[in-house]
């Protein structure tokens, strides 16, 4: 059990909807993952793996949820989003945005003591058919997210040290 849990959400087939996942492959390529920090492609698995964490006996102090999100932002525009503002958006039974998954989230945080962080990207679109690969904003994005990530992590780390 790490303190800091990672997880990148997405469907690598629906273009856009695969950023999470993107993101952590980019990640764990071009940057140190301390020893405190578990950092997962969690696909189109993360509700499974969220309802794990809540009945487990033990629990990482904080989630970073990493997703692409639909939210009439500019395309490739990366930015935080509260829980309650995950656009409830039922692109399919596993993704981040149904209610059963962001209400996990929202357990977490409130009963459990998890700080929960959700860093996100606007999606220029998701196909309605499989068709793998992000988008050239959504490309360009990556590495700003991964920057977001180390941020996310690292004050942890120093704060062990003290």
């Amino acid at each position: 059990m790490k303190r800091i849990l990672v997880l990148g959400c997405g469907n690598r087939f629906f273009g856009d909807d695969g950023f999470g996942p993107e993101v952590v492959d980019h990640f764990l390529k071009s940057h140190p993952v301390p020893e405190h920090t578990e950092i997962l492609d969690a696909g189109t698995s993360v509700r499974n793996l969220l309802f794990d964490i809540i009945l487990g006996e033990e629990r990482p102090e904080k989630i970073v949820i990493i997703d692409a999100v639909d939210a009439g932002r500019n395309p490739g525009e990366v930015f935080e989003l509260q829980l309650s503002e995950i656009p409830h958006k039922n692109l399919d039974n596993f993704c981040m945005h149904s209610l059963p998954t962001s209400n996990l989230l929202l357990e977490l945080q409130q009963y459990c003591g998890v700080e929960v962080q959700v860093i996100s990207a606007q999606v220029e679109s998701i196909p309605d058919c499989v068709r793998p690969g992000l988008s050239p904003p959504m490309l360009r994005a990556v590495p700003e997210v991964c920057a977001r990530i180390m941020d996310a992590i690292q004050p942890s780390a120093r704060i062990s040290h003290q």
